[in-house]
């Protein structure tokens, strides 16, 4: 079976796909805002300038217009209060400040939507608390297969107490060294316990498992989700470990861009490797997670353990991840403003009809 570089796989439910056609029309009249004139819904962004550039592609923008959606890039000079109104604000970006910027704005505007709130980003930046919620799931289903996490290992300093650090918490090598905070996407692969000592903290240290050679990135938008084969890391042999006993650390820019770097990159794969993970696994742990984690936009880095059909690991999260590189994001992504902006219609109504 050919992999292709990028293979996307959609998983949409009945539901999903009604919404989606009665949306199709462009008429914001169809969700109930108005009966006779189209009410636009406006978002607010604050987004770094390669973020613009990915996400608002002008195919997306002449979409979203089509059905009465509206981007309006944020002034960051000016108070957030005094610009708008906004129906949603969308935002990715970090610091201390504009967090509270935040925080203080979905307090003061209650009837705006803030995609997503600040703390529970926070959340997922630190590799530390990423994974605890998948973790706490222990998901398992005997039909469809379970989701773990792999051993993990937190190291915060002192290069040289790593090897012990290491032994005591019972993780194998090799070892997946990550920065403890998740705004790179810089990994090492150490291979040995002298290789150890020249990782540079803060990091955490994930056991490897290998996978064939593929991550599934699961890709959540509201209720969406959609799949993206691509290819990772080799797998990694005894013989492989043996042969790299001395100061063995290989670093890797990007993990869906290692196998690229390596000699035995990956170009025609078992069935049992490419299969991707059940449709109704992948919903279930979507839906557990946006519930914990309080997030709407996000994916999952996802393996099958290899030599398995039904034992995966989630690696990573990543919140607003490069959704622009995702087939079809533009009706997707549109569905879900819209959808979120007729809930918040809803709920206004419903709040101002009470006696």
């Amino acid at each position: 079976m050919r992999l292709m570089q990028e293979e996307m796989i959609g998983y949409e439910s009945e539901e999903e796909r009604e919404m989606e056609s009665s949306s199709s029309c462009g008429s914001i009249v169809d969700l109930g805002f108005q009966e006779k004139s189209m009410k636009v819904v406006v978002v607010g962004y604050a987004l770094t300038s390669k973020k613009i550039k990915s996400f608002l592609q002008p195919k997306f923008e002449g979409l979203a217009r089509n059905k009465g959606i509206f981007f309006v890039a944020i002034d960051q000079t000016r108070p957030l209060s005094d610009q708008g109104p906004f129906d949603i604000v969308l935002h990715k970006l970090s610091g201390k400040e504009w967090q509270q910027i935040l925080e203080d704005y979905r307090l003061t505007h209650p009837e705006v939507t803030v995609l997503d709130p600040p703390s529970a980003i926070q959340h997922v930046y630190n590799r530390q608390s990423m994974l605890e919620d998948v973790a706490d799931l222990d998901l398992s289903d005997a039909a469809y297969g379970s989701v773990g996490v792999p051993k993990q290992l937190v190291i915060e300093k002192d290069p040289s107490s790593i090897p012990d650090a290491v032994k005591q918490a019972g993780l194998a090598l090799p070892l997946v060294a990550k920065p403890l905070v998740a705004k790179s996407h810089e990994l090492s692969l150490a291979y040995d316990e002298y290789s150890l000592e020249k990782l540079e903290p803060p990091l955490v240290l994930q056991e490897f498992i290998n996978h064939g050679g593929v991550v599934f990135k699961v890709y959540i938008v509201g209720d969406a989700v959609k799949v993206v084969r691509r290819f990772s890391l080799p797998d990694v042999s005894k013989r492989d470990l043996s042969r790299r006993s001395v100061g063995g650390v290989f670093r890797f820019p990007r993990v869906s861009c290692a196998a690229q770097s390596a000699d035995d990159s990956v170009a025609d794969l078992d069935p049992c490797i490419a299969e991707l993970p059940p449709r109704a696994l992948l919903e279930r742990l979507a839906r557990e997670l946006r519930r914990r984690l309080g997030l709407h936009l996000f994916n999952l880095d996802m393996i099958r353990e290899h030599g398995t059909r039904d034992r995966f690991y989630v690696i990573d999260i990543n919140y607003f991840p490069g959704y622009g590189k995702m087939p079809e994001y533009e009706h997707i992504f549109t569905d879900f403003l819209l959808n979120l902006a007729k809930s918040k219609y809803k709920k206004r109504s419903s709040a101002t009809s009470l006696p």
